[in-house]
């Protein structure tokens, strides 16, 4: 269940991060409201997922997980363009996601 709550905690915070570009400087609600609540919801999710997952890899994974969503979701939303160097990049982080999850580390406290 851990890694659905991550899941959840990932997609609610590039949710939010991609809405921060909408709200003009906390001056458009709709965009500032979305901004808060995911925050809000991404951190809820990010402590259920700590109680089946040691904190390193939850952070790690997090912090890459995000980076690639938000790139992806600006690419699509704000029509952002990015080169092929960008896109090489993304695919190391999520490349280093993978190596630290089958690291055959345990997952127990």
């Amino acid at each position: 269940m851990g890694w659905i709550f991550l899941l959840f905690g990932v997609m609610a915070e590039a949710t939010s991060h991609v809405a921060l570009k909408s709200t003009n400087g906390f001056t458009n609600l709709l965009p500032s409201t979305i901004v808060i609540l995911g925050h809000l919801v991404a951190f809820l999710f990010l402590g259920q997922a700590m109680k089946d997952l040691p904190v390193g890899i939850v952070h790690a994974s997090w912090a890459g997980l995000a980076i690639v969503v938000v790139t992806a979701m600006s690419s699509l939303i704000h029509k952002e363009h990015l080169d092929a160097k960008i896109w090489l990049g993304m695919a190391i982080v999520a490349v280093g996601i993978a190596v630290i999850n089958l690291s055959g580390t345990s997952h127990s406290h």
